[in-house]
C-alpha cells in the first residue's frame, strides 16, 4: 500500500473525554466539539465515540458539518453551529434540528423571522473580536432574546492556554456581567477554560484540543498514531545530497528510507531539516526538503530496513510535530490529509 495509514483510537479520545468532564465538576455538563472533521479524525465516528462516553450537546463550525454529525447520531443529541444562522442555512437548520449560536443583531432577527419555532443559542464577544454580539448589541436585544429562551449563551476565551494572562479574568468578569440574572445556561471555557478552574466551567463546558490528545490537556491519552510506508531503501554516498535545492549533503555514506508521504498530506514544508521519523524507538531524522509526497529519513540507526516509518507515535505526538514546525498541535492535526487510510480502534464508537 502506497498510502499511510492513520490509526485512531477512539477509547483514548472516550477517556479524554470522561477525564475532561470530570475535571468539569459535577455541577456542569460537558459537551463535545467535533468540528473540522472531527479534528481531522472522522466527524461520524469521533461523535458517536463520544456520545458513547457521554457527550449529549455538540458543537461544529458550519451547518454542513451539523450534517455529518446528525447523520451519525440520529435526533436527540444537540448540535450547535458556532456560524450562527447564515443566509442559505435555514432549511437545513430547521430540518436537521441545528442550533445556531446568533453572532449578531442580523442574525437573531433572520433567525427569529425565518425560524420562530426553532432553539437558537447567542455567542457574546467578551474580548476576542472574532465572532459574537459587543456587549452594547447584546444589551440592546437581551430583553428581546432571553424571553425566548436561547438554549446556550456563550463566549469564547482568547487566551486560556496562558492561565496568568489578565485577560481571563478580565472576559470572566465581563462575560458574568453580561449574564448576569438570564436563567440560561452558559458556556465560556473549552480545554484551557476547564483547566483554569470552576470559575470558568459555568454550566456547560465544550472541550476540543483536548479530546484529541493536544495541549494545554497534558494529562490527554494520545489518540493518533501515523505510519508511513517505506517505498524504496538506498544509500546515499558521502558528498551526495537529497532532495530539492541540495539542503542536505551526506558525511558519511547514509542509509535512507523514502517514505509515501508530504506536504499534500500534511507534512509541513517548513519541518524540512527539523522533522524525524521513528521505527521501533529509534529516531530517524528527515534529510533534504519535504516535497509534495515524498520523505527521506536516515534509517542508519536501524538494524534492519524497515517497513514504515512513523510521524505519530508514542515518542512523537502532535505538540511535538507542532513544536518543530513553530505551529500548535491543532494545525498538525487538522491537516492530516485524505489520503491516509484511516483505521479505527477501540470499543467505543
Amino acid at each position: 500500500m502506497g498510502t499511510g495509514q492513520l490509526t485512531i483510537d477512539l477509547d483514548a479520545i472516550a477517556a479524554n473525554w470522561t477525564a475532561l468532564d470530570a475535571l468539569s465538576g459535577s455541577g456542569t455538563e460537558t459537551g463535545a466539539v467535533v468540528k473540522a472533521n472531527g479534528y481531522g479524525l472522522g466527524a461520524g465516528r469521533v461523535a458517536r465515540a463520544l456520545a458513547h462516553a457521554g457527550a449529549r450537546r455538540f458543537f461544529v463550525a458550519q451547518a454542513e458539518e451539523g450534517s455529518a454529525i446528525r447523520n451519525a447520531l440520529g435526533r436527540g443529541p444537540e448540535i450547535y453551529v458556532f456560524s450562527g444562522h447564515m443566509r442559505g442555512d435555514t432549511d437545513m437548520l430547521g430540518d436537521l434540528e441545528l442550533i445556531p449560536m446568533l453572532n449578531s443583531i442580523d442574525q437573531l432577527t433572520r433567525h427569529l423571522e425565518a425560524l420562530p419555532q426553532s432553539p437558537f443559542g447567542i455567542q457574546l464577544d467578551t474580548g476576542m473580536n472574532r465572532l459574537g454580539m459587543e456587549p452594547g448589541e447584546w444589551t440592546a436585544v437581551r430583553d428581546v432574546a432571553v424571553p425566548r429562551k436561547p438554549r446556550l449563551i456563550m463566549s469564547h476565551l482568547a487566551s486560556a492556554d496562558e492561565p496568568e494572562s489578565p485577560q481571563n479574568k478580565a472576559q470572566v468578569q465581563l462575560f458574568r456581567e453580561l449574564t448576569s440574572g438570564c436563567g440560561i445556561p452558559r458556556s465560556l471555557g473549552a480545554t484551557g477554560g476547564i483547566l483554569l478552574g470552576a470559575d470558568y466551567h459555568f454550566e456547560l463546558t465544550r472541550p476540543g484540543i483536548g479530546l484529541y490528545g493536544g495541549l494545554p490537556f497534558r494529562d490527554a491519552r494520545q489518540a493518533v498514531q501515523l505510519d508511513l510506508p517505506v517505498i524504496q531503501t538506498g544509500v546515499v554516498l558521502k558528498g551526495e545530497s537529497v532532495g530539492y535545492n541540495a539542503t542536505w549533503q551526506a558525511p558519511v555514506d547514509t542509509p535512507t528510507a523514502t517514505v509515501g508521504a508530504g506536504y499534500a498530506d500534511g507534512i509541513l514544508r517548513g519541518l524540512s531539516g527539523k522533522l524525524s521519523l521513528w521505527a521501533d524507538g529509534v529516531e530517524c531524522p528527515v534529510l533534504g526538503r519535504v516535497s509534495m509526497d515524498l520523505v527521506v529519513a536516515d534509517i542508519s540507526g536501524l538494524s534492519h530496513e524497515p517497513r514504515v516509518l512513523s510521524l505519530l507515535c508514542p515518542e512523537q505526538g502532535i505538540d511535538a510535530v507542532a513544536a518543530a514546525a513553530d505551529t500548535i498541535g491543532y494545525e498538525i492535526l487538522t491537516a492530516l490529509g485524505p489520503r491516509y487510510a484511516r483505521r479505527y480502534s477501540g470499543r467505543a464508537g
